[in-house]
Order: structure tokens, then sequence, then C-alpha cells
């Protein structure tokens, strides 16, 4: 591996002797431009407006332009006359928590290796006071022509190198969150929750970059003379508006299915805290639909979330007006026997209060 910095680590009075590696790699597949009639290389080269032909590397120097367009020349002198301590020295600064570094900052990665066999020891020691405090270490450096920030950690047995943007280089998210007010509620954030534990378990190296792959595979052909195979790949459809506990539900269905697991675990994810018959669990209920055109109910008429829920609970006014309708005859056949047994009594007391003629039998 080719280092692209050299210098040392300044580690209080302790100096390392590093070199600098890149840690990552570009795996993409590069292209040259052609021209599309007669596949002829397109080239760009460097051209001087004033002269009208190509100049050569060593002839192109640097130059500021200000507001009004006129350059200014900045030559190395003048690059070479700033005050720049850091250019050959990782100077460290701090140690602090990573957990206090905005992500937002992090930058390339690279590894620090050893320049010689004088920096073994050094480095090794700053290797293990980094482990043992559970710190990173902030620095300064200069790389390209201008001073940076970086972050030092421990990655096995290697220092690695994060650049570090500065924080007056991270933009405010001004304007960006949605201005509209909604409200989450416990129950779509339970789905949510349950959803994140079903996806939140994956080894990255089983991760793979499939559009890479494809297009390893239609050079190939090219390169071979044989006619590509790929099939064009599904477009994307567009974003829709559906019920969101209804589609959060589906989501931990699908995604519970794909590992193997139970799907039914979704609906009881969905009651939340109250039960199935409580607010959480009706709206649990919900189907995947578009929301256009909906049309508000009739207050009258309760939704049929609710007169679902109702069935369930068995205690509902529909179920007590049935009930109700059963008691009805029931009632009105005991005030009829009632009215009859009042009007009985009475003819017999008014028959017994008239005197009796002979050969006439009396109420009894």
């Amino acid at each position: 591996m080719r280092s692209i910095w050299n210098g040392n680590i300044s580690f209080g009075l302790v100096s390392i002797p590093i070199k600098i590696y890149p840690a990552t790699e570009d795996h993409s597949i590069s292209f040259r431009q052609i021209h599309t009639r007669d596949n002829g290389r397109i080239r760009y080269r460097k051209v001087c407006e004033l002269e009208d032909k190509p100049v050569e590397s060593g002839e192109i120097g640097r130059a500021y332009e200000d507001a009004d367009g006129a350059l200014v020349p900045i030559t190395e002198e003048d690059l070479e006359a700033l005050p720049l301590p850091t250019t050959h020295t990782l100077e460290i600064e701090a140690f602090i928590s990573a957990s206090e570094i905005d992500p937002l900052q992090m930058g390339d990665a690279y590894y620090l290796g050893t320049s010689g066999a004088a920096g073994a020891k050094p480095y090794t020691l700053l290797r293990e006071a980094l482990k043992r405090s559970e710190k990173v270490a902030i620095a300064k450096y200069a790389h390209r022509g201008r001073e940076r920030l970086g972050m030092l950690r421990v990655v096995g047995d290697t220092i690695a190198l994060h650049r570090l943007l500065w924080p007056d280089e991270v933009r405010e998210p001004a304007g960006v969150a949605p201005k509209e007010k909604v409200t989450v509620k416990p129950a779509e954030l339970d789905l949510a929750d349950t959803l994140m534990e079903t996806l939140g378990e994956v080894d990255l190296n089983d991760l793979r970059d499939e559009y890479h792959e494809a297009l390893e595979e239609l050079v190939a052909a090219k390169v071979s003379g044989a006619t590509p195979t790929a099939e064009p790949g599904e477009r994307p459809a567009g974003a829709q508006v559906v019920d969101l506990m209804a589609a959060l539900e589906e989501s931990v269905r699908s995604a519970k299915e794909a590992r193997g697991e139970g799907a039914g675990e979704a609906g009881e994810a969905a009651e939340g805290p109250e039960g199935p018959e409580g607010e959480a669990g009706e709206e649990a209920e919900a189907t995947v639909h578009e929301l256009r055109g909906r049309k508000k109910a009739p207050a009258k008429k309760a939704p049929a979330a609710e007169k679902k829920t109702a069935a369930k609970r068995g205690g509902t006014k529909t179920a007590k007006a049935a009930k109700a309708a059963e008691e009805e005859p029931a009632g009105k056949a005991a005030g009829k026997k009632q009215t009859g047994t009042k009007k009985a009594a009475t003819k017999k007391t008014t028959a017994k209060k008239q005197p009796g003629k002979r050969g006439t039998r009396t109420a009894s």
C-alpha cells in the first residue's frame, strides 16, 4: 500500500514518525467520454485563453478571483510564508469522548503506520493509552495546502485517522424539517419499535452492491462480444399516502416472514398498553388505502372500527338495544297481567257490595 503523507504525531514531548495510508477505496467502474458517432476519445486540454493553445502542467499556477472577476496570482513562496506549524506534524490537541463528535463532521478515513523501527514503542504507547481511556484524540494537520482537523481512534492493532470538517463547515438544517405539525400516537411508535427490532440486526459483511455487480457483468459481456442479458430493474412506484398504522403492521409482518418468524405478533404489538379493547386496538384494525377523496362520516354513524370493537366487547349500545327489545314483550305482558288482575279485583269488590237477588250467584 502506498502512503500519501509522511510526518510525525506530536503527543506532548513524544514524537512518533508515521505514514498515512488510505483506509477506504471506491469500487465503482470509471468510464471515458467518447464521440458517439465514431467512438473517438474525448479529452480535455488545459488551454490559455490569451494564447489559445495548450499549456504544460509545469506552467500552471494559482490565482484568486475577486468579486470583480480580476485574478490575483498566489505563488508557492506566498503559501510557504504562511504560519502553518502542522505542515509535517499531526499535532494532538486533546482527548475527548467519541460521542462528543457530530457524525456530520466525519470525512475520509486513513490508517497510520510507523515510519521505521524507532516509532514502534511510542506508537504502541499511544494506541494502548487510547484503548484504556476509551477516548479519541483530536489533532490538527496539514494536507493538500490547507490545515485540517482529525480524530484518532484504535481499530484492531492500528491507529486510524478520520478527517473531520471544521465546525463552521457543517451547515444548519434550517427549513429542511417538515413544517406541518403532526402527532405520532403511542401505538404507532410501538409498531415502529417492533419494525426496528426486526430489521435492526444485520451483518454488514452480507450486504452487497448489486448495481456494481450487474455493471461488471454488463461490461464483461460487452468485452466478450456477447449480448447483455440483464433485465431492467423495476422502477420505484410513486409515494402514496396510506394509513400509517396499516403500513407499519404490513412492514413488520413482511419483515418477520422474510426472517422466517411468525407474523401474528404484529397485531399484538399494535394493541399497545391499553389492550385490544383500547384506542390502540381500534387503530390497529385499519387497512391500507389511499386517503384522497375521503369524506367525513356523519356524526350519528359510528366508524367501522368502533363497531368491530363494540362487537368484541359484547356490551355495546346495539347489544343493549337488542336485549331491551327481547325483554320488551315480557314487560308488556306483565303489565297487561297486572291490569287484568286489578280489574278482576275491582269487579269482585263491586259484586260483594251490591245485594244479591234470589237465584242469582254472586261472583266468588
